[in-house]
């Protein structure tokens, strides 16, 4: 047993001590100074986040399937440990070993979410690495980011040696391998960093440079040596059953956010929704076996003692296996009391028949996400649900036993008028007045309780709508307090709840998403002026990053409501995701005239995807 990095008096002292002391079932024990790499793993946010995320599993066990590399995670210490740490400078330490992160090869930073940025800083603070990557040493990790943030990573390139674009599945070891040759070799830190530039998918910041216009728009980005690739492309897994899951999945000894067992039953999506970066970066849409999700679901349950596992898409609905392997998971799951989680399901009646053999309908709610009040804006939106969808299942749920429903909006959507922002309590009102004139009383349970929220609309890289504009906060809450108002006037409000999201934290999103190098000095102001844990509402300060934007001359609404042409160059225009510009181009404008197009199982659009050679754009041609 390592000596832990903290003593009794401090571990006593703190918020869930049990955060860092690691030592959790099926951790990954080796001797670290047997090892050619340690990677360090974090996911920059509390434990118990980082502990859900099914990404970080995935890379954890692939990693330490290498007998040569050691992979050890670390998290975003709560503000409690933060301010110990810095008074009694401890250094940030790794959950395995106990030892300081600045002694592993390489520091992993998952970029889950933009508000987390100020976090990343944290880590490399706390862990005595420099925070820009032009002041680090030969003594320095290498600090790589990843995840779906990393689809741009401009705002906060500085602070990062590389960056992984892709799946890590494909290019991972080969990263791995180079850095062992060119440790043996006696190569330096630079030397190494040009030759990752090539590894596929790796983009090296340091080795580009951005020009711009007089109008503050990119003029140019380009690579300052002839070797270092232009385009960096998104590297992806042809075959999902090529590839291992997670041999022994980490339990935690505290309960974390998502305290159940996770199986990857497919990646990408068909559907097209617009406004979606994970159904655009991720696509193709490919899927696991039944056989594979069979065998993993098992071992998963087996190993981590979960009395329930969920299972992990972007529209589990559209898995073509999900029938018969649903039939196969609960005749495991029945007689051993685990219970079975379907996040992610379509408004239709195959969903509902599933959703009713494994919920408990008389404790769960069902999540719908309409997403738009009215047909025309779900039309501009590509959404492909029609109010009669939406009507018809939220009866059939009724009719099944549910009483409680819960509708996800969007507020600020690209083309809303004040009859879109209507339509939602309306929306709502209709499927209340729908259970009290369809279901008997004798039937009924109880009131039936309609829920809705809704979020800001946040413009995202590589989707159709990475040329919308945002709206100003006061329009955010304006266009909120609207609906809230039109709710309470509905016939059944005793019926129905609404709640809106922040509109701050909105803002800073859009400046992150869209964001550009200028940004990375407020990011770093916020930060050395007390911003951590910005995605907590309790720790969020709106007017600090006011003061940060002020401070640094960045004007915030550059980057979210200004008007953009379809020919301006992006700053992450340099990642070729596989989805053409050509083809988010087109949508923007079907999205303008509110024309649908037809999921990819219904007719292929020609996004650019097909050229990764697997997935939904072969099925037809097998």
């Amino acid at each position: 047993m390592n000596k832990l990095a903290l003593d009794e008096d401090i571990l006593n002292e703190i918020e869930q001590p049990a955060r860092y002391i690691g030592g959790e079932k099926n951790m990954a024990v080796k001797d670290p100074d047997k090892v050619r790499v340690r990677f360090a793993m974090c996911f920059p946010d509390v434990y118990e986040i980082g502990m859900s995320h099914l990404g970080i599993q995935i890379l954890y066990s692939m990693f330490n399937r290498r007998s040569d590399v050691y992979c050890e995670r670390v998290y975003s210490p709560w503000p409690d440990l933060d301010r110990i740490m810095r008074e009694k400078h401890i250094p940030l330490f790794t959950l395995e070993t106990q030892r300081p992160v600045r002694e592993c090869d390489f520091l992993g930073i998952t970029l889950q979410y933009e508000m987390c940025y100020t976090n990343v800083l944290q880590v490399l603070d706390l862990s005595g690495i420099p925070l820009h990557a032009s002041d680090r040493t030969e003594e320095d990790p290498i600090v790589i980011g990843g995840g779906p943030c990393s689809y741009n990573p401009e705002p906060i390139a500085e602070f990062f040696d590389l960056f992984y674009i892709g799946e890590g599945e494909v290019s991972y070891d080969a990263l791995l391998d180079l850095y062992i040759s060119c440790k043996d070799a006696g190569r330096s830190r630079a030397e190494f960093l040009r030759a990752a530039s090539r590894v596929p998918g790796i983009y090296v910041p340091s080795l580009y440079e951005p020009a711009y216009h007089a109008d503050g728009t990119l003029k140019s980005f380009s690579p300052l040596y002839e070797d270092v690739p232009a385009i960096v492309k998104r590297q992806v897994v042809r075959d999902l059953d090529s590839v291992a899951f997670i041999d022994e999945p980490l339990v935690p000894f505290l309960r974390v956010t998502q305290d159940r067992s996770v199986v990857e039953i497919m990646r990408g999506c068909i559907r097209g929704c617009r406004f979606c970066q994970a159904g655009m970066i991720y696509r193709p849409l490919r899927e696991h076996s039944e056989a594979y999700v069979e065998r993993y679901a098992e071992r998963l349950l087996k190993s981590s003692g979960n009395d329930e596992i969920s299972l992990s898409s972007l529209s589990s609905s559209d898995y073509s296996c999900l029938g018969a392997f649903l039939d196969s998971l609960i005749r495991y799951t029945d007689h051993r009391k685990i219970n079975v989680s379907l996040p992610s399901l379509r408004i239709d009646a195959f969903s509902l028949d599933v959703m009713s053999r494994v919920q408990d309908i008389k404790k769960s709610s069902l999540t719908f996400a309409p997403e738009a009040g009215t047909q025309r804006l779900r039309d501009v939106i590509n959404k492909g649900l029609t109010e009669e969808d939406i009507l018809n299942g939220a009866l059939s749920a009724f009719r099944g036993g549910w009483t409680k429903v819960k509708f996800y909006f969007m507020l600020g959507l690209p083309t809303e008028t004040e009859e879109d922002m209507r339509g939602i309590p309306d929306l709502c009102e209709k499927t209340a007045d729908m259970f009290y004139e369809e279901i008997p009383k004798t039937e009924r349970t109880g009131r039936v309780q309609i829920s809705a929220s809704s979020a800001f609309f946040v413009p995202k890289p590589f989707t159709p709508f990475e040329w919308a504009v945002m709206c100003r906060k006061e329009e955010y809450l304006s266009r909120a307090r609207f609906v809230k108002e039109t709710f309470k006037s509905e016939k059944n409000w005793k019926s129905l709840r609404y709640q809106y999201h922040d509109a701050d934290t909105t803002i800073l999103e859009g400046v992150f998403a869209r964001g550009d190098r200028r940004v990375a000095p407020v990011i770093e102001y916020a930060y050395r002026h007390g911003s951590i844990f910005d995605a907590w509402t309790e720790t969020f300060d709106s007017a600090r990053w006011e003061e940060s934007f002020r401070a640094c001359g960045v004007d915030p609404e550059f980057y979210t409501i200004r008007e953009r042409s379809l020919d301006e160059l992006f700053p992450w225009d340099f990642i070729d995701i596989g989805v053409t510009k050509e083809f988010l181009k087109r949508e923007w404008k079907r999205a303008m005239e509110g024309i649908v197009t037809p999921n990819c199982r219904q007719m292929c659009s020609g996004c650019g995807a097909a050229r990764f050679g697997g997935g939904v754009c072969l099925e037809s041609k097998s």
